[in-house]
């Protein structure tokens, strides 16, 4: 996966996530990219709370999962997350592999754009949110 910043996190599928196939419903997908994002987000120190208090909500726009494989109940996954776009929007690519095998299992992208708390939909990424974390993935 490329990106100028990326994070992971592991995960156990647990069974509130499955169908009566034990296999995960597809929904669930988004709330594992939500952890893996949420953490990419703490760690560049610009989470939602940040986003919040600069002014602004950055809502996903777009959202697209490519289910290569499916999980499974008790299945350990790792959920990958790379930072791709900032300057104009948030583009996050996620990868989920089998933490065993290493197997791909699925693939997708968010988009998420700023939005004042008015509803004002902003053309790019707002200067103090852009600089923040361009001066984070300097230090690392």
């Amino acid at each position: 996966m490329k990106g100028e910043y990326q994070t992971s996190v592991d995960i156990t599928v647990p069974f509130h996530d499955v169908d009566s196939y034990r296999v995960v419903w597809h929904g669930n997908y988004a709330r594992y990219f939500e952890v893996a994002r949420c953490q990419l987000l703490d760690e560049l120190q610009a989470n939602y709370r940040v986003m919040e208090d600069l002014g602004y909500f950055f809502p996903v726009v777009d959202m697209k999962s490519r289910f290569v494989r499916p999980l499974i109940f008790g299945q350990h996954i790792v959920v990958k997350a790379s930072l791709i776009s900032w300057r104009h929007k948030l583009k996050i690519d996620y990868r989920i592999t089998d933490r065993e095998t290493g197997e791909l299992m699925t693939r997708g992208t968010t988009v998420q754009v700023a939005i004042s708390p008015e509803g004002d939909l902003q053309f790019q990424t707002p200067d103090a949110f852009r600089t923040a974390i361009e001066a984070r993935i300097k230090s690392t």
